[in-house]
């Protein structure tokens, strides 16, 4: 069962990502909050695996990251908004989300990324990452700046990594090597350590930027 957390200040939004994810028996809709205090106060109180956040809510999405981030590590905020702008995206991951989708993603494809998030997946929406990609490389943050990023890698961890930026999962990843699941997360904490990438999604950004999936 996967614990999910709506924060939308949109009461008819949070119905329709309820209604969506409570089709399923994986997902249980543990609590909803309509700003970002609730929404961290909402993940204090109850056991939170995914928390689903708009950033312009009252009190600021950005700010709600933070605090989930900072006081219940085991959650995985995706935020879920209508606002795909660079600025805005670099600071949600800036802050720790773990994912990035809008607003009009799919009931389907919306399943699949609370599901990949718990995982502790990448989770973003496929314009979002073209703008990330491009926002950094005209900010000087292009191939070379994140090759070097790169480069106490080993030859195991930037295999790990090229398949990590394409959005495999652990599982998937190790068939794909021929690697256990416990070796590849091993790859994916020292992957982080040596990148000085704060999760996953950075660490897939950064793989598309240094070029590592051409």
């Amino acid at each position: 069962m996967i614990r999910v957390l709506i924060a939308d200040d949109e009461a008819l939004m949070r119905t329709g990502i309820r209604l969506i994810l409570e089709n399923d028996d994986e997902f249980h809709i543990v609590a909803e909050a309509q700003d970002a205090r609730e929404a961290v106060e909402a993940c204090h109180v109850h056991p939170v695996d995914v928390a689903l956040l708009d950033i312009r809510m009252p009190g600021d999405g950005i700010t709600a990251v933070a605090e989930i981030t900072r006081h219940s590590p085991r959650t995985r905020v995706v935020m879920l908004t209508a606002f795909g702008e660079e600025s805005t995206v670099t600071s949600a991951l800036g802050a720790g989300a773990h994912g990035y989708l809008l607003k009009d993603t799919g009931p389907r494809d919306l399943i699949d990324a609370v599901r990949r998030a718990a995982a502790g997946e990448p989770v973003l929406a496929p314009q979002v990452t073209r703008q990330l990609v491009d926002f950094r490389t005209r900010l000087g943050q292009g191939s070379d700046a994140a090759s070097r990023r790169l480069a106490d890698l080993t030859p195991a961890e930037r295999d790990v990594l090229r398949l990590l930026g394409t959005g495999l999962s652990n599982a998937e990843i190790a068939v794909q090597l021929h690697l256990s699941s416990g070796t590849v997360k091993a790859h994916i904490s020292s992957i982080l350590t040596r990148t000085h990438c704060t999760n996953r999604v950075q660490a897939a950004v950064l793989a598309q930027v240094a070029g590592l999936l051409d």
